[in-house]
């Protein structure tokens, strides 16, 4: 029986930064974000005993071993070994978007394989577990250079605030209303900046400013920001809160920018402040930096003027995700 994982992407408003051990362990983090209705899609199939390889997992590349050590994709391996898993498998993986464009895709990608595994191994998760889970795989096995938002939101889907403290988390989905929520989603823009980026070389610099207290400052500048957002988030009239929304992801995209020299560049500047000339309130660059997506807030009367400005960038405009990392059987 072929069994397929389904898990969202996600966009981050405010909080990005601390959200890392680097900080948490030592100040209260906070994140305010979404799960988008982008995809990645993990296929597993059980292969018969005789066929020439016991694994093949197919993903940019096609790899074809009889032994596990050998799997060169860090994560399948990390995580049969972790749940033990000693069977011929088929593994396919498909993106409706590119990888390391700043939308959570590794984590993604890890929560939804630890979730395949674990029904192929009939082992419960709840959502917290399975998000728990992918993160021990990511910061203890794999050593990866990565923040703990980017899997809760892979797990739980929907508009939430997630808050860090030592080693405990708190889930706090957001309350908005119907026209709310309806405006934010009819007005995300994400534009592709056609750069590529692996998310641990861009924020080395950021880290090491972060673990010698060097960031403190503008880190719970983003922290404040991140409190005021679900206020405005959870606010009742629709247009006051795009208005609002859209200073502050400007404000919020400002302070970012002075993480790490890396964060951005001159193309992606040249690009947003084309994009705020044109229509857009406000938005940052997803993810750590360095390239990827734009995420921009742009009312619906405004995004065709937009999109001729920024002729030559593709765009697409994304909805809300609200089930999280799904198993589907066929």
């Amino acid at each position: 029986m072929l069994m397929s994982s389904r898990t969202p992407l996600r966009i981050s408003f405010f909080g990005g930064g601390t959200d890392y051990p680097e900080y948490y362990e030592r100040h209260r983090g906070a994140v305010v974000g979404m799960a988008i209705n982008r995809y990645i899609y993990i296929s597993l199939l059980r292969s018969e005993s005789f066929l020439a390889h016991k694994y093949r997992v197919s993903y940019s590349r096609l790899e074809q071993t009889n032994s596990l050590e050998e799997i060169q994709h860090p994560v399948v391996k990390a995580v049969l070994k972790e749940f033990g898993v000693d069977q011929p498998l088929d593994i396919g993986i498909q993106s409706d978007l590119p990888a390391s464009t700043g939308l959570g895709s590794s984590s993604a990608f890890t929560v939804g394989f630890v979730s395949l595994i674990a029904a192929l191994r009939s082992v419960k998760l709840t959502k917290l577990d399975l998000a728990r889970k992918a993160i021990h795989i990511e910061h203890v096995v794999l050593h990866e250079r990565v923040g703990a938002q980017d899997q809760l939101h892979a797990a739980f889907g929907g508009i939430n605030r997630f808050d860090f403290e030592r080693n405990r988390f708190r889930i706090t989905p957001l309350n908005m209303t119907a026209g709310c929520q309806e405006l934010l989603s009819d007005s995300l823009i994400l534009v592709y900046t056609g750069m590529t980026r692996h998310a641990s070389q861009t924020l080395d610099e950021q880290m090491e400013a972060t673990r010698a207290k060097k960031l403190d400052n503008e880190l719970e500048k983003l922290l404040t920001l991140t409190d005021q957002a679900v206020d405005v988030l959870e606010g009742s009239r629709p247009e006051q809160m795009l208005t609002e929304l859209g200073e502050m992801l400007h404000e919020g995209w400002t302070i970012k920018k002075q993480l790490s020299s890396k964060v951005s560049n001159a193309r992606i500047d040249e690009a947003y402040e084309v994009a705020r000339r044109n229509g857009a309130l406000g938005g940052k660059l997803s993810g750590a930096g360095g390239g990827g997506f734009l995420l921009l807030l742009v009312p619906p009367g405004e995004q065709e003027r937009l999109r001729l400005a920024l002729n030559g960038l593709q765009s697409l405009n994304i909805g809300l995700d609200v089930q999280g990392s799904t198993i589907l059987y066929s």
